[in-house]
């Protein structure tokens, strides 16, 4: 039965307050143009989007042809491609990890227990009779009073750190940010600080809640070759070997050295010092490097009266390409929903703008970018290496795998808190009869995990969001149900694959209402900042002063 049989069978008033709430969310983009490009970006021909391949010719023409036919102008010195720089390491460990020094050896096995990769550009990583200490959240945060490093020495060294931060389900809710992931709870920052202290191999462990995604995740995400920006130190200030380990492997080591129970109690305790593990780790990863440039799509719809200010919408293109076959054999990582979704959503943003009746004062960019799955490599690339001056940079967009489970009546924010967008957002929820609401898992830190987070750190007010949890159209629980089966099933899996029945509307739905933003954003003076309290509103206010 279609809507407008059932509509039949509905009361008049509730066929009434639908009628009305429908023509709130409608605007000029539309599902079944949103899908329609999905279709193309998700298609099998296009394998998987992965940087380096033909996939990525293929997806970066496709893009770049329908700007072109819309009418953007070429965004980068008259092309429309914007050269990143990327590395490709193509490391196979050793088949096991070995922990030696213990009561016996434990062999952790490559997939199954462990993952570990390098961005030390070396045909051979070795870590040999490594010492493994405990390293609590491996967390150094002075404005919290935190250091999980005090007083250790880990030249040499593999910690074992945990993932997510301190706060996270400690029931204190001023313990860093409670449930609230901060940005020392992502495993990019574990890395990053690991390095800093001088260790040589940084492993953290997986749980399914705090990391808010499942072990399988992890494995299909870290297999095979990766990708890094270039650097001229080709990249040997990280560590030798970065990884993680299943939950039941870090208690197999963490039980030889005496260690039980709940181990993040323990480590969220103000009093935690680091605990050598009297153990050692020996690893062996072979590498195969490739040089090379991946694209960043960029086409521009100049402002009428004053183009050179800027409101950037972002969607990464990529994904991961062939890789290990699922259940049903199936090995194409199509990413219907994230991210060919997206960036659906921003060819049909392009559309919409461009056959606006007025056109905007200011410039609109449109930025498809690459290695988003990778460590948000190309959106960190564009940050710094802007192609538009940051502090003429009024905002970022970004669409990041939008829902595909229909309306929602209540729009959540990623990051709720952080600027003056979302008070846009809230406006234009009111007028629609929608509820605002912030993560509806705070503890994944979503503000971290996509390509505005770049453009935050380098001060652009910067917004994501998605629609929420509250079907307008199912009965309750039926879209949480859908974004946890999504997580648990689909997620950085081969089934993320575009369907003919596809619900798009919950796309549209965000879609219509950042083009809105975008629309007042393009048509206005203003700069909108940073509210107090967030850690970029500094890097801001010092990039405006000039």
């Amino acid at each position: 039965m279609n809507r407008n049989n059932i509509l039949l069978l509905i009361p008049a008033v509730a066929l009434l307050w639908s009628c009305n709430r429908q023509a709130k969310t409608t605007g000029p983009i539309t599902p079944e143009d949103i899908k329609s490009h999905i279709a193309v970006l998700a298609d099998d021909s296009l394998m998987g989007r992965k940087p380096f391949t033909e996939g990525e010719t293929k997806t970066i023409r496709y893009i770049s042809t329908e700007f072109k036919k819309i009418g953007l102008e070429p965004g980068d010195n008259g092309s429309y491609y914007q050269d990143v720089p990327l590395v490709e390491i193509k490391g196979t460990p050793s088949e096991t990890m070995e922990v030696t020094g213990g009561k016996s050896t434990i062999q952790l096995h490559n997939s199954t227990d462990f993952v570990a990769f390098t961005r030390q550009e070396s045909e051979q990583i070795d870590l040999k009779n490594s010492p493994l200490v405990f390293a609590g959240y491996g967390v150094v945060a002075p404005e919290y009073h935190w250091n999980d490093y005090a007083g250790l020495d880990v030249k040499g060294k593999t910690v074992v750190v945990l993932v997510n931060d301190p706060g996270f389900k400690s029931g204190d809710p001023k313990l860093f940010k409670g449930d609230t992931m901060t940005y020392y709870g992502r495993w990019t920052y574990k890395y990053e600080e690991a390095a800093r202290q001088g260790a040589a191999g940084v492993i953290i462990v997986h749980q399914t809640e705090p990391a808010s995604y499942p072990w399988s995740v992890v494995s299909s995400s870290n297999t095979g070759a990766r990708l890094y920006l270039q650097q001229s130190n080709k990249h040997m200030d990280r560590c030798k070997v970065e990884g993680w380990m299943t939950e039941d492997a870090a208690k197999k080591i963490f039980a030889q050295a005496g260690i039980t129970g709940d181990f993040r109690a323990m480590a969220r305790k103000k009093d935690f010092k680091a605990i050598p593990l009297n153990m050692n780790v020996n690893l062996t990863i072979h590498n195969k490097l490739k040089y090379s440039l991946s694209h960043n799509v960029i086409g521009v719809l100049k402002g009428s009266t004053a183009p050179d200010e800027y409101i950037i919408y972002t969607a990464h293109w990529d994904h991961f390409g062939i890789g290990k076959p699922d259940a049903k054999g199936d090995s194409i990582y199509n990413g219907a929903v994230d991210n060919a979704d997206g960036s659906a959503t921003l060819i049909s943003m392009a559309k919409a703008f461009s056959e606006a009746k007025e056109k905007p004062k200011r410039s609109i960019i449109f930025l498809a970018v690459t290695a988003e799955e990778q460590g948000l490599l190309g959106s960190e690339y564009y940050a710094t290496h802007p192609v538009f001056p940051l502090n003429k940079t009024v905002a970022n967009i970004n669409m990041d795998a939008l829902g595909n489970y229909g309306e929602t009546k209540d729009i959540s924010i990623t990051g709720k808190g952080q600027n003056d967008l979302e008070d846009y957002i809230e406006k234009y929820a009111k007028e629609d009869g929608l509820t605002v609401v912030g993560d509806s898992k705070p503890g994944a830190g979503g503000y971290y995990r996509s390509d505005h987070f770049n453009f935050a750190k380098v001060g652009v007010p910067a917004l994501d969001m998605n629609n929420g949890i509250v079907s307008a159209t199912h009965e309750a629980g039926w879209a949480k149900k859908h974004q946890d089966d999504y997580t648990a099933n689909t997620y950085h899996q081969p089934s993320d694959n575009y369907s003919p029945d596809m619900d798009a509307s919950g796309m549209a739905q965000i879609a219509n209402l950042l083009y809105r933003l975008g629309s007042d954003l393009a048509n206005e003076s203003t700069f909108p900042g940073w509210k107090q309290g967030s850690e970029f509103k500094a890097v801001r206010d010092k990039s405006m002063a000039k």
